[in-house]
């Protein structure tokens, strides 16, 4: 143990020798920073006296001491030499000189030697401001020459590349000032030459440039941002006094229609603003509007009507929030824009009612006004009227219109007419109105009375009751009230009938007419034998005034009745002795004649011919022959229609010298009405039949009557027999001409009557005996295509010649007699279809 402890002692005291040769023999190098690696920094072997080899092979080393030395010793050459970077910087700071220690180790023996490397410093580094950029807040009322300090830049190079100088970039308002200090650093200021405005330039930017003293120098720069700090010293600017804004009407609450921006040149609170009605504002625009204190955002609150106000003026006031507030202000213009939300409305405003029908054209009915709250083409209206006629619009003036009457008013066609007059503004959709106005049309009085037909056809049956109503006739008048009421009268110069046995007997006499009801009442009974046809004018007059009238012609057809028996007349020609009795009894008349027939005298032989006039007419007045007595199997027969009594067969004597013969004539009306006669024949020899047919006086058959004085009547038949046939036409001819018309009225269409003329047709009357007719008139007859239809054939009597001039007393009833035909006589039926038309007379050759 006390050897060790004595090798540790020598071993101390070795190593304290060595240090002190050492620090005695320090070596010194010089290396500027940033060498490249491999740069000699010295030759350390033989500057520590080593033999070439020699440091190789005592291993000539570097000891480090903890931190990287960025040196080494080459150990083939000994020479201490740049093995990494070096930096100054890292190395040293600021600290000037920079050396670096280091110790080298040597072995055999073993050695310490120390070298001090100083490492230069170069212009490496360029000054460095601590930041990019330095705000600096200045009050807007700073007063010129305060200052205001600086940060300045650092280097971390050392000596002259250390030396820093400044510069500020040009401007009106700021300089740099540098002050010298004992220290190393300068100070720095940034000094106020003019008054600062913030609401010119609130902010000022400016470049500080720090330089080194290098070669060649280098720079830094840092950004100064000064902000000029507001003061309230402006108040909030709108940029501009008056703003226009358009808005449609009929919007929505709610609506945006401007914002408003005010600009406060101060900042902070100063130039906060607030948006606010001015105090002037009335409470209508308050409630009609809005506006957003903070946004300036004005929007609708209300209903806009253009036609209530088209524009608004409203006074805004913007304020800051600074102390003292301040204020700005502008007027807003809201210019209210029309939209088509208003129909047209029409009002009458006279009215001229009823229009009278005889008004001329131009009379105005009625004034209307038009109008339209809307404006522009939205409040043009225009105007139509409907029905197009008989009305029409005329334009006065700007939105008044007249209603005129355009054509001819006709009460009767049209009574009242619904007038509607419609308007249409111009605006995109149009909008319409209308209005309906009732025009009534009053009444003139025009319109005549008029008939239905203008000629009336009445059928009446004779013997009919006084007081009867025969027909009903009836005006028309389309007028209204007393214009339209009718009375009816007969004309008193409108008509009458001749009656048989002359003389004229006027229409009021029979008929009359009920002045109200238009009923045509018999006055007396007719007599079909007196009067057939009435022909008289009904007249019908209205109230208006003046009144008018009109005429219907009345044709009265009396119809035959058969209330005529048939009467015997007395034979033509008379002989000495012999006697009649003539009587009658319920209608029936009876009468007893006389005959002569010869013995043996042939089958067909005319004894005599009973002769019978019927004052009816017709088929009232169409006898016939009959046989009365003896019944069975008799020597005599009486012709039909003739009155012929001839022999049935040759006559004998077993006949007796005696035969009595009843014959009954009958007419053929419903119901029948007859007469008898009763003829005796004798029969005598031939001599004695011609000794009594020269006494008789006849040229016909052995006739004669009871008693004389037949000549004269045989004087007057054939001295009427021509008028006797026309009588009988004209009669028969008007009857069926009124049955005829009676019928087509009731049961044909109008337009199926009509009348014109055919051809003629000859009817002729047979040589074997002919009818006996009344001195009445008739009429022939067709309807449509047929072929005509005579009811009646009229012939012409055949009287054998008068012996002596005619006698008054032999005539029986009112009218001429009639007897059998023996010329042949005839009368031409004309065929008329369509048409009734009389029967003329022609004579048959």
């Amino acid at each position: 143990m006390a050897v060790g402890v004595c090798r540790g002692a020598v071993l101390w005291v070795l190593v304290l020798q060595l240090a002190w040769a050492l620090v005695g023999g320090q070596l010194r190098y010089s290396v500027p920073e940033e060498a490249k690696a491999g740069t000699v920094v010295g030759r350390l072997a033989q500057d520590l006296g080593l033999e070439a080899g020699e440091p190789e092979a005592r291993r000539l080393r570097l000891v480090s001491q903890g931190r990287r030395a960025s040196v080494e010793v080459s150990g083939a050459s000994g020479a201490l030499v740049v093995s990494s970077r070096l930096d100054r910087e890292e190395l040293c700071g600021k600290s000037s000189p920079c050396s670096l220690r280091l110790e080298v180790l040597v072995e055999r023996p073993l050695r310490v030697f120390h070298v001090e490397l100083e490492v230069t410093d170069i212009n490496d580094n360029a000054p460095v401001f601590n930041v990019k950029e330095e705000a600096l807040n200045i009050a807007e009322l700073s007063l010129p020459g305060s200052r205001f300090p600086l940060e300045g830049a650092s280097d971390a190079d050392v000596g002259a590349n250390a030396q820093l100088s400044y510069s500020l970039s040009p401007s009106e308002h700021f300089g740099l000032d540098i002050q010298k200090t004992e220290e190393e650093s300068d100070s720095l200021f940034l000094v106020l030459r003019k008054p600062l405005d913030r609401e010119t330039m609130p902010i000022h930017h400016l470049l500080l440039t720090a330089s080194d003293g290098g070669r060649p120098p280098l720079t830094s720069t840092v950004e100064l941002v000064i902000s000029v700090l507001d003061a309230n010293d402006n108040a909030p600017q709108f940029n501009q006094s008056v703003y226009k804004v358009k808005v449609l009407e009929g919007s929505e609450p709610g609506t945006l229609f401007i914002t408003l921006s005010a600009t406060d040149l101060d900042e902070g609170i100063s130039s906060d603003v607030m948006y606010l009605f001015s105090k002037h504002v009335t409470a209508e625009v308050k409630e009609m509007f809005s506006i957003d204190e903070n946004k300036g955002e004005m929007r609708l609150r209300g209903n806009l009507d253009y036609e209530e106000k088209d524009s608004y003026e409203i006074a805004i006031e913007a304020r800051d929030k600074g102390f003292p507030p301040l204020s700005g202000h502008c007027k807003v213009v809201v210019e209210v824009l029309d939209v088509n939300d208003n129909a047209p409305e029409v009002w009458v405003t006279s009215l001229s009612l009823p229009v009278p029908e005889d008004a001329a054209v131009g009379t105005v009915v009625a004034l209307l006004s038009v109008s339209d709250r809307d404006s522009g083409a939205n409040g043009h209206v225009r105007c139509t009227v409907w029905p197009p006629a008989p009305f029409g619009l005329v334009s006065t003036f700007a939105g008044s219109y007249s209603l005129v009457l355009r054509e001819a008013l006709d009460r009767e066609r049209v009574s009242e007419y619904e007038v509607e007059v419609r308007a249409e503004d111009g605006g995109s959709p149009p909008l319409r109105a209308s209005r309906g106005l009732r025009v009534p049309v009053s009444d003139v009085n025009d319109n005549a009375p008029a008939f239905a037909q203008a000629v009336y056809t009445v059928l009446a049956r004779e013997n009919n009751a006084a007081g009867a109503e025969l027909s009903r006739l009836f005006a028309r008048d389309p007028d209204e009230a007393g214009n339209g009421r009718v009375s009816y009268s007969v004309s008193e110069s409108g008509g009458g009938a001749a009656v048989s046995g002359g003389g004229w007997r006027p229409a009021s006499s029979y008929v009359s007419v009920d002045a109200e009801s238009g009923r045509l009442w018999a006055l007396q009974p007719l007599d079909y034998e007196e009067l057939q046809v009435l022909q008289f004018e009904v007249r019908a007059v209205d109230a208006g005034e003046p009144a008018l009238c009109g005429n219907a012609t009345v044709q009265l057809f009396v119809l035959d009745e058969n209330d005529n028996a048939p009467v015997l007349l007395p034979p033509a020609g008379g002989g000495p002795g012999g006697g009649s009795a003539v009587s009658s009894a319920s209608g029936a008349g009876s009468a007893e004649l006389w005959a002569w027939a010869t013995w043996g005298a042939p089958a067909g032989q005319v004894l005599a011919k009973i002769r019978a006039v019927d004052a009816d007419s017709g088929y009232n007045a169409w006898l016939r022959y009959e046989l009365w007595e003896p019944r069975g199997k008799r020597p005599f027969r009486v012709g039909l229609y003739s009155g012929e009594v001839s022999t049935a067969r040759s006559l004998e004597e077993a006949d007796g010298p005696r035969q009595r013969l009843v014959i009954v004539v009958r007419d053929h009306g419903e119901p029948a009405r007859s007469a008898t006669v009763t003829l005796s024949v004798s029969l005598v020899e031939g001599a004695e039949a011609a000794l009594g047919a020269s006494g008789s006086g006849s040229s016909g058959a052995g006739l004669r009557p009871a008693e004389g004085g037949v000549s004269a009547a045989s004087a007057s038949v054939t001295t009427t027999n021509v008028w006797l046939v026309v009588a009988i036409c004209a009669v028969s001819s008007l009857f069926l001409l009124a049955v005829v018309l009676y019928g087509a009225s009731r049961w044909l269409p109008r337009s199926a009557v009509l009348s014109g003329a055919g051809p003629t047709t000859l009817v002729c009357a047979s040589e074997v005996g002919s009818w006996s007719y009344s001195q009445r008139q008739s009429r022939s007859l067709c309807v449509a295509d047929g072929a005509g239809k005579s009811d009646l054939m009229v012939f012409s009597p055949n009287f054998p010649p008068p012996p002596a001039p005619a006698a008054e007393n032999g005539s029986a009833g009112k009218s001429p007699f009639l007897s059998p035909f023996a010329s042949g006589a005839c009368l031409s039926t004309p065929r008329m279809c369509p048409g009734v038309a009389l029967l003329p007379q022609a004579d048959c050759n």
